[in-house]
């Protein structure tokens, strides 16, 4: 489970310098600069998210009789396709509904970290 986690971290990590490069370079002219804020902002997260999938990795490794780890890297896979691709989409739609579903990503990345924090606090 380390080894899907940090290729997980590390694909999502390359794929979140893609959007953020075609962000930049390719949607400057053609969307809403609140629009383009808001994509920009889903793959700050994704990036930072992504890093973190590498720290479950070794969470996994270092603590493998622990399932929670496991339950926070599956968090942090979904807190970024829920946060950062309700932005992405969202910017590239003008569907500024889907706004109503990125606060659930949020909600997974802090449930995540809080249970990384637990898993070493509780060092297992």
């Amino acid at each position: 489970m380390d080894r899907l986690f940090f290729v997980l971290g590390t694909a999502l990590a390359g794929l979140s310098v893609a959007i953020g490069a075609f962000g930049a370079h390719g949607l400057r002219d053609r969307v809403d600069p609140a629009l383009l804020a808001n994509f920009e902002t889903g793959a700050r997260y994704h990036m930072y998210h992504a890093l973190a999938l590498i720290a479950v990795a070794w969470a996994v490794q270092r603590w493998p009789a622990s399932n929670v780890p496991v339950i926070a890297g599956w968090l942090f896979v979904a807190g970024i396709v829920l946060f950062a691709g309700s932005l992405y989409i969202m910017a590239l739609t003008g569907q500024r509904w889907l706004g109503a579903v990125t606060p659930f990503g949020g909600v997974a990345f802090i449930a995540a970290w809080a249970l990384l924090a637990y898993t070493a606090w509780r060092g297992a």
